[in-house]
C-alpha cells in the first residue's frame, strides 16, 4: 500500500514509518517537525526508495490538499498530535488547534481527495488515538476499556482526542467517509521523547538527579511497547473493519511506582551506580499532577479475536530493551534535552 503517515517524526508515528517500509509498503510521512518530532527518528529508512518525506502543518488545509493530489494515496494513518498532557494543562490552545481543527483537515482533505478518485472501495482513513478518552477506572482488575466504554476525558489532551475521535465517525456516517479507529494504552520503548515519565526516569537517574513520581505512585496504567503498537497499527489498516474501533493494549497494567521500581533494577543491572547504591534511593514524590487519571486497563479483546493480534512483549523485556536503548544512543536524547520544556515540570498552573 502506499501509507500517508501524519506525525511520521514522533515517537509512535516513527515506529509506524519504520515498520511499514519493513513490511514494503511505501510511505509519505508528512510532519510540521514541532518540538518533540525528530528526523533521526526515521534515519533508517530516509534513504529508502519507498520513503519520501513532506514538512507540512495539518493545521494547513491548502497544503494537505496539495499532498493529497500528488502522492494520491491508498490509505491514510493519522497520528499527528499534540500528546502530552501536562503541556495540555499549561497551553490548551495548541491541544485544540492540532488534534481537532488538524483533524477536520484532514478528514475534508481525505474526503476531497476520496471522492475525486471515485470513492476506491480500499480506500482507508486510519485515526489513531488514545485510552485516555475514556476516562479513569477504579482499581477492580475486572473492570476495563472496551470499545463500548462511554467516553469521560479529564484533561485538555483526552477531551481534545475525544473530539477527533467523535468527528472521525461523524465523518464515516454521514459522509461514507472508510475509516477505522483505534485507541491505544501508554507506549514506551526506543525514540520516546525525554518529557514522558520512562525517558524521564531512566535519564534522570543517570544524572543523579531525582526520580520524580505523582503523588503516591498508586496510578495504574497498560504499558504497550511502541513496536508492537505499530505492528498492530499496520494490521488494523489493511485488515480492519470499516468504521470499526479497536483498542490495542499491552496487557501489562503495573502502578506508576511499580514501573520506576523495575527500571531502576534494570538500570541498577546494566549501569550500575558508582556509589554502588542503588536508583530507587532517588525516588522521590511531587505534587500530583491535577485531575489524575487512577487506572487506565484495556481489554484487547476484540483486535485479538477479530484480526488475530496480540502483543508480543512483556513490559519487563521491554523496558530492557528500553534501557539498553537510551544507554547506546545519547547524541540522539542530549541534542533533545535542550528543546523547550524538556526537564522542566509543567501541567501545574491549575
Amino acid at each position: 500500500m502506499k501509507l500517508l503517515i501524519t506525525g511520521g517524526a514522533g515517537f509512535i508515528g516513527s515506529a509506524v514509518v519504520r515498520n511499514a517500509i519493513r513490511d514494503g509498503h511505501q510511505v509519505v510521512n508528512l510532519d510540521a517537525l514541532t518540538y518533540a518530532a525528530c528526523l533521526d527518528n526515521v534515519a533508517s529508512v530516509a534513504g529508502h526508495p519507498g520513503y519520501g518525506f513532506v514538512r507540512a502543518d495539518i493545521r494547513d488545509r491548502a497544503a494537505l490538499d496539495a499532498v493529497f493530489a500528488e502522492h494520491r494515496p491508498d490509505a491514510v494513518m493519522h497520528l499527528a498530535a499534540e500528546s502530552h498532557v501536562d503541556r495540555s494543562i499549561d497551553g490548551p490552545g495548541d491541544f485544540i488547534e492540532t488534534n481537532i481543527t488538524g483533524t477536520f483537515n484532514m478528514l475534508e482533505a481525505a474526503r476531497k481527495y476520496w471522492m475525486q478518485a471515485g470513492k476506491p472501495a480500499g480506500f482507508r482513513f486510519h485515526h489513531i488515538s488514545t485510552d485516555e478518552v475514556y476516562g479513569s477506572l477504579p482499581a477492580d482488575p475486572a473492570v476495563m476499556f472496551t470499545e463500548d466504554t462511554a467516553y469521560d476525558p479529564r484533561s485538555p489532551y483526552s477531551a481534545s482526542k475525544a473530539s477527533s475521535d467523535h468527528l472521525v465517525r461523524a465523518w464515516h456516517e454521514t459522509y461514507g467517509l472508510p475509516v477505522v479507529l483505534t485507541n491505544c494504552s501508554n507506549n514506551y520503548g526506543p525514540y520516546h521523547f525525554p518529557e514522558k515519565l520512562i525517558p524521564v526516569i531512566i535519564l534522570n537517574a543517570l544524572a543523579g538527579k531525582p526520580l520524580p513520581i505523582y503523588g503516591d505512585g498508586s496510578n495504574i496504567r497498560d504499558w504497550l511497547y511502541v513496536e508492537d503498537h505499530a505492528d498492530a497499527l499496520l494490521l488494523v489498516v489493511q485488515k480492519g473493519a470499516v468504521g470499526r474501533s479497536y483498542n490495542i493494549g499491552g496487557e501489562n497494567e503495573r502502578t506508576n511506582l511499580e514501573l520506576v521500581n523495575t527500571l531502576c533494577g534494570i538500570l541498577d543491572d546494566l549501569r550500575p551506580r558508582a556509589d554502588g547504591k542503588a536508583y530507587a534511593e532517588q525516588i522521590t514524590f511531587v505534587t500530583d499532577r491535577p485531575g489524575h487519571d487512577a487506572r487506565y486497563a484495556i481489554d484487547p479483546t476484540r483486535i485479538r479475536e477479530e484480526l488475530g493480534w496480540r502483543p508480543s512483549v512483556t513490559v519487563e523485556e521491554g523496558l530492557r530493551r528500553t534501557v539498553e536503548w537510551y544507554l547506546d544512543n545519547e547524541d540522539w536524547w542530549r541534542a533533545l534535552q535542550n528543546r523547550e520544556g524538556v526537564g522542566q515540570r509543567l501541567g501545574v498552573k491549575a
